[in-house]
């Protein structure tokens, strides 16, 4: 897809809650596409031109975003969510990517592309290791639909309580009555085998005690 096209999405920022973190990301992505929340400076700024030669390299545009994420934030451990909101806010299609820990979270918005979702790498890989290890499992085909960023909370699971089934003295009986026969037909077929036995010892035995 050509370079003009990504300019033309439209933005669907009006979704998005306010954050600092998409609004530091957004700004950031303005002039480089390499964001890293100021904690993670240590860990990230010795590889900022590894990951910008990386993401060079991707047949599609590619945001990344290294910030803190978890339960205790609003997207509520859900990254994919937090790279939805990224995308909705910067208004390009493009891969949004989310780095924290040893996990890489991303999604596509608006380009016909698959990614591996998350992907976890051993803690002795550099951050560029694990940016390339995360593009290089991309796919670009136009078999997938350019469809915009995930910016909803997922439903919550159907955790209603199923109504325990009542036990009525008509189910008592079946079950009594279905105990009692599987017990006679078990009781016959080893009486069957016992005999079975019994009379092939007999054969082999001529009789004799």
């Amino acid at each position: 897809m050509p370079a003009s096209s990504w300019a033309s999405a439209p933005s669907t920022a009006g979704s998005v809650p306010t954050d600092s973190r998409v609004t530091a990301a957004v700004a950031a992505w303005k002039h480089d596409p390499v964001y890293f929340d100021p904690q993670y400076a240590a860990s990230v700024a010795e590889h900022v031109t590894a990951l910008r030669d990386r993401i060079a390299q991707s047949p599609v545009p590619v945001y990344l975003a290294a910030v803190p994420t978890g339960a205790w934030f609003p997207e509520k451990g859900d990254t994919e969510l937090l790279a939805g909101w990224m995308a909705a806010a910067n208004g390009k299609p493009g891969l949004y990517v989310v780095m924290f820990g040893t996990e890489t979270v991303g999604v596509e918005h608006l380009v016909q592309a698959y990614s591996p979702g998350r992907v976890y790498a051993a803690s002795r890989k550099s951050v560029a290791d694990r940016l390339a290890e995360f593009l290089d499992a991309v796919k670009v085909s136009d078999r997938y639909d350019a469809k915009p960023a995930r910016t909803q909370p997922l439903p919550p699971r159907d955790a209603t309580p199923r109504e325990p089934e009542r036990f009525t003295a008509g189910q008592a009986i079946a079950s009594g009555i279905g105990g009692a026969v599987l017990g006679l037909l078990g009781g016959a077929v080893l009486a069957g085998i016992v005999l079975g036995v019994a009379a092939l010892v007999a054969r082999r035995g001529g009789g004799r005690l």
